[in-house]
């Protein structure tokens, strides 16, 4: 949740449309409790006059420019999309510019956002500003420089789009906490029953056709998980059925078309989706039954809406995006993410997270609880690591208060109010300032007291690792809860499996996982 479940803007609905390319790489051996460009769009600059304890970095202009508009920002939207990649997108800059921050564009730009423009910061430093408060208005930037039609969200501004100074925000969020609080103890058990269904069907497949496709099967397990753990409702014996997680998909893409790639035909893809929104009307039908859905198991929820002064029907929107588009949408984004890297990691890995594992959970009397994998250090390393190297919350937007500096490693830059601040999360969390080897998907990173240190630059949930949510930050009101689940995934995979090969792909949005032998438990 953006402030619900899981903070997950775009670049991770791995959408049924079209796969760009298949490479294939084979591996073996706390929970709960859019102002008009002009030529020269910098603003001109005034060297701040700054107190020593503001700063004790040089202090430096922002490299980089809008160019011409609508050429400039249209230009960069290609390289962004198409003649680069974004990685390379922003590779290239900061080798041009020798700087972390610096300004650009970013996508979707004419025709749909009126102002494309952004100050980028890309290291462990300069990052962690976009999630103070104080200093940053998070007002209608969820999804960057552009925000869908709320007719995709009932006509209602959710929660993800609102800044905590909003009264609605504290609302809101309360809400989520009390969801979250009242079926926590449903988590566990109905994780594990849900995904029993999905390794057993992947087991089938695997027997009959020698090789089984993660993505489907994770899609129906996890969707089902959300609506048994925390609406105490089965999808499949409701009028919603199986339909449930293809039209989420089908509604994200109305919602993130425009910074999305999604695999078409470059001139087709560019021309249709980043320059048009696609017309809300089309997917009204399928929203309505999924709000049906989320109304009629809401019950309790929606009583506790009511005595917190939100009206029944807001709430229900809330609700259903905090679940189909922030939960659903980051375990169908991030457990292909936690499969890959862990199948990558080979046999050596596997037998020594199955050993402690089990070893754990026969300590806890054959128990899966959350104090058994507490005293996981490996595992939960291993979630950990999987979150720094592929974060499912690539993207975090900002809007600047006040003017101030921000700082890199090597100078302080003046950013003036009103300003776009945008943070690309995975160039951040693999700053070599900060990690060692820091390109690598390292197992034990986060194990032992100074790998513990590091846990603070971890910052996948809007906020870091070592922080909680609150009704007054930004930080994803189901941070824990998240957490609990990915480990719980690690936990079920290696008490069924010594070991696990896979082939990785690459789909429109992530990693598409293909297993390709399962060894089962030998011990």
């Amino acid at each position: 949740m953006s402030s619900s479940t899981l903070c997950t803007p775009s670049s991770y609905f791995q959408l049924q449309i079209k796969h760009s390319s298949t490479t294939t790489t084979t591996t073996s051996s706390s929970f709960l409790p859019p102002i008009r460009s002009s030529v020269s769009q910098k603003p001109p600059f005034h060297p701040p006059s700054l107190s020593p304890q503001s700063t004790k970095l040089p202090i430096r202009k922002i490299p980089g420019d809008y160019g011409i508009p609508f050429i400039g920002p249209y230009k960069d939207r290609l390289d962004y999309f198409y003649n680069q990649g974004r990685d390379d997108y922003f590779k290239s800059r900061i080798q041009k510019y020798q700087s972390t921050i610096f300004r650009t564009n970013v996508p979707p730009g004419p025709l749909i956002a009126q102002n494309p423009n952004v100050v980028v910061l890309l290291d462990a430093k300069s990052f962690p500003i976009l999630f103070d408060v104080t200093k940053i208005d998070k007002t209608d930037v969820f999804t960057g420089t552009y925000t869908p039609s709320t007719e995709l969200t009932g006509g209602y501004r959710v929660l993800s789009y609102l800044d905590p100074s909003e009264p609605k925000h504290e609302q809101l969020k309360n809400l989520m906490f009390f969801q979250l609080k009242s079926r926590s103890r449903h988590v566990i058990p109905e994780f594990r029953s849900c995904y029993k269904e999905l390794f057993n069907a992947l087991e089938k497949e695997l027997g009959e056709k020698g090789k089984a496709s993660f993505a489907e099967a994770n899609d129906q397990a996890a969707f089902n998980f959300l609506t048994r753990s925390l609406y105490g409702v089965n999808p499949i014996e409701t009028q919603l059925g199986l339909d449930g997680p293809k039209m989420i998909q089908k509604w994200v893409l109305f919602q993130l078309g425009p910074v999305l790639k999604l695999g078409l035909p470059k001139f087709l893809e560019d021309t249709m989706i980043h320059n048009f929104r696609l017309p809300p009307s089309l997917i009204k039908k399928e929203y309505q039954r999924l709000y049906d859905f989320f109304y009629e198991s809401s019950g309790f929820v929606l009583d506790e809406a009511v005595r917190l002064g939100v009206s029944r029907e807001e709430a229900c929107h809330n609700l259903l995006f905090a679940t189909c588009f922030n939960s659903f949408g980051g375990i169908k984004l991030f457990f292909p993410n936690v499969m890959k890297w862990i199948g990558r990691g080979g046999v050596s890995l596997h037998m020594k997270l199955a050993k402690e594992i089990r070893s754990a959970v026969r300590s806890a009397g054959g128990e899966i609880t959350m104090a058994a994998m507490e005293n996981m250090p490996l595992m939960k390393s291993v979630v950990y690591e999987a979150f720094r190297i592929d974060p499912p919350v690539p993207l975090q937007f900002g809007r600047v208060k006040k003017d101030m500096v921000i700082e890199n490693h090597e100078n302080g830059f003046l950013v003036k109010k009103g300003e776009l601040l945008f943070g690309y999360q995975p160039f951040a969390t693999k700053d070599p300032k900060i990690f060692n080897r820091a390109e690598e998907f390292v197992g034990d990173r986060f194990v032992g007291e100074e790998g513990e240190k590091l846990l603070k630059y971890v910052v996948w949930s809007n906020g870091p690792e070592t922080e909680s949510p609150s009704a007054g930050n930004k930080q994803c009101a189901g941070k824990d809860f998240v957490t609990l689940v990915s480990r719980l995934l690690v936990v079920e995979l290696f008490m069924r499996y010594d070991s696990f090969e896979i082939q990785v792909g690459t789909s429109p949005l992530g990693a598409s996982i293909t297993l390709t032998s399962l060894k089962r438990s030998s011990f």
